[in-house]
């Protein structure tokens, strides 16, 4: 496992992640959101519309995607401690580790091709329905977003969603973000600019359960 982010994996992308990613208070979960029998929570309530910073989240339809990219509780053999989010690019899967071998897997969308990278950060500080600043070189092909340069207000139609989840390497933001998305069907799938994409219900969720300074391990081919 490498300790630093692939340098050529970097540089390439930086240009674009700006596109895509630009509190500390717990989310409050829906009463009665426990968990079925295998680890499963209660789906109809897991994904339902919320309402959220004053916001209107539409529900997930969850019964048209595959069932292995649904919020679960697993089994999951790992070194790192509980608490340590884990990211596998290749399955599409987060897990967040807990005790007793098990963590919480969510499903993701990830980089495309050019714009993959691996390492290790921390979470730096988290943000509840961030601002989106679209790069120069993305208002430059896309004239329309000059009027975002100075910033996109958070809402449901900001690409980074519901949360945000910043990722520091030795003290420096590393532009990489955990993230909520306004495109469901981008999940399961290698479509963003290099940041980790969720359900806005799922990234609510995590958001409420992790810390500033926990760790994050983004995996590498295998």
């Amino acid at each position: 496992m490498t300790s630093t982010i692939s340098r050529r994996s970097f540089v390439v992308g930086l240009p674009l992640l700006l596109a895509a990613c630009g509190s500390r208070r717990p989310a409050r979960l829906p009463a009665g959101w426990g968990f079925l029998s295998a680890g499963k929570p209660d789906y109809a309530l897991a994904y339902a519309p919320v309402t959220d910073g004053g916001f209107s989240l539409p529900g997930i339809q969850y019964q048209d995607f595959d069932e292995q990219f649904l919020r679960q509780s697993v089994y999951y053999s790992t070194r790192y401690p509980a608490g340590t989010i884990v990211v596998d690019p290749a399955k599409k899967f987060l897990y967040l580790i807990q005790s007793r071998g098990r963590a919480m897997r969510y499903g993701i969308g990830v980089g495309r091709a050019g714009f993959a990278w691996n390492g290790e950060a921390k979470i730096g500080f988290k943000r509840e329905w961030p601002k989106w600043f679209p790069p120069a070189e993305m208002i430059a092909r896309e004239p329309h977003l000059e009027k975002y340069r100075d910033g996109q207000a958070g809402g449901p139609r900001n690409p980074i969603g519901a949360r945000g989840l910043y990722l520091y390497q030795n003290g420096r933001d590393t532009l990489y973000r955990i993230h909520g998305t306004n495109a469901p069907n981008s999940i399961g799938t290698n479509a963003s600019s290099g940041c980790i994409r969720m359900w806005q219900q799922d990234i609510i969720d995590l958001y409420g359960r992790v810390e500033v300074g926990a760790q994050v391990v983004v995996l590498g081919a295998s």
